[in-house]
């Protein structure tokens, strides 16, 4: 069946979106057509516990649960699918050493299973730790549990959480909710991971990096303990939806549970014609849904990241003023990384009555998170992704297709509740197209940090049990690049210099590490202390899109002609003699993100606190960004571009063509040689991220590098 969107919401074809400038405007969106689709998901599996010659195992839910906002917590604890199997999961992780679970996204099995296992002493003296591909995840889930536990109980206790610069646990900790890259942070001074009797790994299908490096841990670490007749290791690996064969055969062929969820049948559609400007066409499928649909029947809208969220989250809230717009009240929710917990707990909330929620997210509403009351999802069919190309040196941060397996994710999102509507903007035939699923982090990122972090384990990254091999040239460049750093003598060491253990000490990219390092030489450990906790935090720049020049107005002050990196410094020293009483004000009046600029500032007091045991001593350059610049230099001297025409830059590393972004402090402005953080493509390559230096001082400091790296371009080349 077509359906055909209201002709009045037309704005011509020719009203492409492809900056937040272009939300400014009060335009209505081009209807787009869709198809009624009747394929459904591929369906798992379902196998009885003795097959032999698959190993699988089914358990089904014949409740209908509806989430009650006023039902008691401990009566929706029992109305969750796992809570029915509750006891048959118990002997089944009781008798295997390792397990799979596969559960649907609001079965339960995040929140349940571990203090069913803690219930029943499973862990016996140990922790469990239950892995999480995404911070934000890791907090709200240690909450919720921590609710549920009642009775006073607040997190830390019993059920704590860690996550990178963020430790809330204590002695009486059981159930332990972290970051897959603080589990694997903690296997570097405990390889053996003897803290823990049970660990969990979540959402295993993301494969994130962290994730595929913890497969290969924790079945190493379970391995030695049970030659050496340690306490077990049990380990659980669930996910929402994953190849379990592939995943059980790596573990050693293990058992593999899967737990239905109460799911409901999710209608699907698709554009008849593909839309290339994605962002619009979700804001008109939107409107076509809030004119028709029942209040309270709320909408999921898929987007790639922070900006396109903000901008399409202005577009509705505009629009919705409009008084030709049929339907209840809106509310627009937006959730991404960046944001403020609060504005990402406000999500969570019910709607209120005869409101229409809508909610703009980033993947992070795939499986990572649940919210309530969806009826409706809005599918963009992109995903914000990062892949290292070792033939440009590049690591590039790129707006690409989703895979099939995502696309089905999203679409259950609709299902949870009741019968659900997912539309989907791009046609049948690129959903065709698209990978089956998603090419795993491993193999398609920047391996400097895991082959620095698997060094420090011992262990050649070359001859490391992972799951899928990442490609051979990225890993040589990463030991190539850890070699430029000063971390190894060569390439086939498996031994880290004195300099490369203590980059091992920070829980940050080697290159990062490398500038803290260097910074006592340069008089600046204080400046570099902050330069480097900003970079490795959430932005703290809040970019409302209706006030765009009024942000400029009041941040030109801060901008520095040195760069983005020195901009920031300013602004933080600024924050930090703003009095404690007037820091809210402050951030509000000049549009900056007090949670993640606090966050910062923790962040900057624990790389401190590792400095001083790397024997730093804090020193100050005061106002001579010279000497800050150098030691940018020291770590990202591989990320440097020379102009080569007007307004064109050249990497020197492996000759990049590629332009300043239009957000860097240096947009307009042509200085020789910048060094850069961060690289984006769209239609063109673009750094962010960006200072000015000399090009004399990369003789100076990385003299090895320039043997083979000279100053090839002139400016008039």
């Amino acid at each position: 069946m077509d359906v055909d969107m209201d002709s009045k919401y037309n704005i011509g074809n020719n009203n492409k979106i492809s900056t937040i400038s272009k939300f400014q405007m009060k335009l209505k969106p081009t209807p787009i057509v869709f198809n009624n689709s009747k394929i459904s998901p591929p369906s798992p599996k379902r196998l009885k516990l003795n097959d032999k010659e698959n190993n699988q195992t089914v358990f089904n839910s014949a409740n209908n649960f509806h989430n009650k906002p006023k039902i008691s917590i401990q009566d929706q604890r029992r109305k969750l699918p796992v809570f029915e199997q509750r006891n048959k999961l118990l002997d089944l992780i009781k008798r295997h050493k390792t397990l799979i679970i596969l559960g649907e996204t609001g079965s339960g099995k995040t929140t349940q299973i571990p203090q069913y296992i803690n219930s029943a002493r499973l862990q016996e003296n140990g922790k469990i730790g239950i892995t999480q591909p995404r911070r934000v995840a890791a907090i709200t889930v240690a909450l919720r549990v921590a609710q549920e536990y009642g009775q006073g109980m607040s997190v830390g206790d019993v059920v704590g959480y860690t996550v990178r610069f963020e430790d809330v646990t204590t002695k009486k900790t059981k159930i332990k909710y972290l970051t897959d890259g603080m589990l694997l942070r903690e296997a570097i001074n405990d390889r053996l991971l003897n803290q823990y009797t049970v660990i969990i790994l979540d959402e295993a299908h993301e494969r994130t990096i962290h994730t595929d490096v913890l497969f290969g841990i924790v079945k190493r670490a379970q391995k030695i303990r049970e030659e050496r007749n340690l306490p077990p290791l049990k380990i659980i690996i669930m996910s929402a939806t994953m190849d379990v064969d592939h995943f059980s055969r790596y573990f050693n062929n293990c058992q593999a549970v899967y737990l239905e969820g109460r799911t409901y049948p999710v209608n699907v559609f698709f554009a008849v014609k593909p839309h290339d400007d994605y962002q619009t066409s979700c804001v008109a499928t939107f409107f076509k849904i809030h004119r028709e649909a029942p209040p309270n029947h709320d909408v999921l809208i898929f987007l790639t990241g922070q900006e396109e969220i903000e901008a399409c989250a202005h577009q509705i809230r505009l629009l919705s003023k409009d008084p030709d717009v049929q339907g209840p009240p809106i509310r627009v929710f937006t959730l991404y990384a960046a944001q403020p917990g609060t504005q990402q707990m406000a999500v969570f909330q019910p709607s209120q009555p005869n409101t229409r929620k809508v909610i703009i997210s980033t993947n992070i509403a795939e499986t990572s998170v649940t919210i309530s009351g969806i009826r409706y999802v809005i599918d963009g069919g992109m995903v914000k992704a990062r892949s290292f190309h070792p033939s440009t040196g590049l690591e590039v941060l790129k707006v690409q297709r989703i895979s099939q397996e995502q696309a089905w994710q999203r679409t259950g999102r609709a299902g949870r509740e009741s019968e659900g509507f997912c539309y989907r903007i791009y046609t049948r035939s690129q959903f065709e197209l698209m990978k089956k699923t998603a090419v795993p982090e491993i193999q398609r990122a920047n391996l400097n940090s895991v082959v620095l972090q698997l060094l420090a384990l011992g262990v050649h990254a070359l001859h490391f049990d992972f799951m899928d091999k990442p490609p051979k040239e990225s890993i040589l460049a990463a030991f190539e690049q850890l070699k430029q750093l000063g971390a190894i003598e060569d390439i086939d060491s498996i031994n880290l210099t004195p300099l490369g253990r203590k980059m091992a000490k920070f829980p940050l990219d080697p290159r990062f590490s490398k500038i803290l390092l260097s910074s006592q030489q340069f008089g600046c450990v204080a400046e570099a202390l902050t330069t480097v906790a900003l970079l490795s935090s959430e932005s703290i720049l809040l970019t409302p899109c209706s006030r765009r020049e009024q942000v400029q107005s009041v941040r030109q002050k801060f901008c520095s002609g040195y760069g983005d990196h020195i901009t920031l410094l300013n602004i933080y020293r600024e924050f930090n003699n703003v009095g404690k009483n007037n820091k809210r004000s402050w951030c509000h009046e000049h549009f900056i993100n007090m949670r993640n600029i606090l966050h910062a500032r923790e962040v900057r007091n624990q790389l401190e606190d590792i400095c001083k045991k790397c024997d730093l001593t804090v020193s100050s350059c005061g106002g001579q960004m010279d000497q800050l610049r150098k030691c940018l230099l020291t770590g990202l001297f591989t990320n440097v571009a020379q102009l080569y025409r007007d307004r064109q830059y050249m990497t020197l590393d492996k000759g990049q063509v590629v332009q300043i972004h239009p957000s860097s402090d240096l947009h307009g402005q042509q200085p020789q040689f910048v060094v850069f953080t961060e690289v984006v493509q769209t239609n063109k390559c673009y750094l962010r991220g960006l200072t000015t230096v000399e090009g004399d001082w990369l003789n100076e400091i990385a003299p090895e590098y320039m043997k083979n790296h000279c100053l090839r371009y002139s400016r008039d080349s």
